[in-house]
């Protein structure tokens, strides 16, 4: 029998159905929960080391599932990794590879022809419900979540919109909900220009009424409720912990008794986002507000009785943003030891938590080194819930459903990653090995195509290119980028294209 009809074959015997109807509930098909940050570093979690940021919920989820090392989002910013997860392909593969708006609201859509994680488990009967951030599709594209397979929609379609988390309105689906911000705050502004940037009333006009990751998180719950009694996908891609640095005074005064060293965020210069008087504490103070979030979610599922039905997933879409003034990754440690940054394909861009919790199915408290992928959901999901359905053509992703059952797993034999974006860039890990090509696309590259080589295993900060050493893992490693870039005419790489 192949693996993946045994693994089907032993998940249904797991799943089968009982006469007692509460026993139903608890041996369906389990309910999955898919949370994912926007822009959380590695090292922003106490379970990943973090020691000033406080995220009791989730290091609790950390301890009840399993805590994987080395995994890594689809791609280093927002809208290609997002794809990356929804589509089960590699940034090579997929339609979306980079951020690109749509005017006057949303980004490039990813096509009808797509088949989405959310479309394969609603032919498996679940009732699927997104709820924060989308950035795949503008308003009634055919790239609108509605469109894509998800019954429930609740939050921002479009990714500039998401900058502000006091809006004038969100989306309920197809229709615009309006939030009681009057006026909205910007995710864009600057102080007046007869503000005093030491005094913390100039900040005031930066703080709303209406949050709206509050309004997402209760809908998120109403879905939970409403859907208790039957097979559900709770996407959940949290606008947190994204600048601009947007949180309520309650969540904030915690972390400002710490008095810490913590100089505003003026703005008086150059780009970025809305100013800010304590950015540091605002920014633990966002991230433990979406902890406090998530331990809403996972309350409520054990009230319910569906803890130990549902899988519940937690992730980010990308690294710590590398605008420092507002996020000071120095000070939080936030990716620390890696090298690099959001856009970056070194590994502080793109390798991010990730939290799996089973109650009895998910070995509590156990840590994988397993190298895996934002892709590999689309065959994991599909594999937990015992489909024998084919998978769509074209997946890259692995599953990693043997790693999570407790089961051995052989090692991938690559992972794959190219962005157009940041002056172009593509990586390939091959083991302990990994390549990067960065600045393809600038003018001023001598060599576009070189590959600086890293041994992960002696040299997780990418410290040392040791490519002239190994000239025979260059070339393997030089294959691959070239037979895993597909061209795209929306994301041209010109120099690989």
């Amino acid at each position: 029998m192949h693996s993946r009809q045994l693994l089907a074959a032993v998940l249904l015997g797991i799943l089968l159905t009982p006469t007692d109807p509460v026993m139903a509930a608890q041996r369906r098909r389990p309910n999955i929960v898919l949370i994912m940050a926007d822009d959380l570093g590695y090292g922003e979690l106490g379970s990943y080391g973090q020691k000033k940021i406080r995220t009791p919920n989730l290091d609790r989820l950390a301890r009840q599932g399993m805590r994987f090392t080395r995994n890594y989002a689809g791609n280093a910013v927002c809208a290609p990794s997002r794809c990356v997860l929804m589509t089960g392909k590699h940034p090579g593969h997929a339609y979306v590879r980079n951020n690109g708006e749509v005017r006057p609201e949303g980004q490039r859509p990813i096509p009808e022809t797509e088949i989405t994680l959310a479309e394969l488990l609603k032919e498996e009967r679940y009732v699927t419900g997104a709820f924060g951030k989308w950035g795949l599709g503008f308003p009634g594209s055919e790239g609108d979540p509605l469109n894509q397979g998800f019954d429930r929609f609740f939050g921002y379609n479009c990714q500039r919109h998401a900058h502000s988390y006091y809006p004038s309105y969100l989306w309920s689906d197809d229709k615009r909900i309006p939030l009681d911000n009057k006026p909205p705050v910007p995710g864009h502004a600057r102080l007046a220009k007869d503000a005093d940037p030491a005094d913390p009333a100039s900040y005031e006009q930066f703080k709303g009424q209406d949050y709206a990751p509050d309004r997402i998180n209760k809908q998120a719950l109403a879905f939970i409720r409403q859907n208790r009694h039957r097979p559900f996908f709770l996407y959940y891609p949290t606008v947190i912990p994204h600048v601009a640095l947007h949180v309520p005074d309650e969540e904030l005064k915690p972390y400002l008794d710490l008095k810490w060293n913590d100089p505003p965020f003026t703005k008086l210069q150059g780009g970025g986002y809305t100013p800010h008087f304590t950015p540091r504490a605002a920014y633990a103070a966002m991230i433990t507000r979406m902890d406090r979030y998530v331990g809403r979610v996972l309350e409520l599922l054990k009230q319910l009785g569906l803890e130990n039905n549902t899988i519940v997933i937690f992730t980010s879409d990308n690294g710590t943003t590398h605008l420092k003034q507002q996020v000071d990754y120095d000070f939080f440690a936030s990716v620390r030891p890696l090298r690099g940054l959001k856009g970056s394909l070194y590994e502080g861009g793109i390798r991010v938590p990730l939290i799996v919790r089973w109650p009895g199915q998910v070995k509590a408290g156990s840590v994988s080194n397993l190298v895996t992928g934002l892709e590999d959901w689309v065959p994991t999901l599909v594999d937990i819930i015992g489909s024998r359905k084919p998978l769509p053509e074209g997946i890259d992703g692995v599953s990693i459903a043997p790693t999570l059952l407790g089961n051995n797993q052989r090692p991938r034999p690559f992972l794959y990653r190219e962005f157009s974006g940041y002056g172009g860039q593509q990586a390939v890990w091959m083991g302990r090995w990994k390549g990067v090509r960065q600045k393809i696309l600038r003018r001023n590259n001598p060599a576009p195509l070189k590959i600086e080589l890293f041994d992960l295993e002696s040299d997780v900060s990418e410290s040392r290119d040791v490519a002239a050493a190994h000239p025979e893992i260059v070339a393997r490693i030089r294959t691959l980028m070239t037979r895993e870039h597909q061209p795209s005419q929306a994301y041209p790489i010109k120099p690989l294209d």
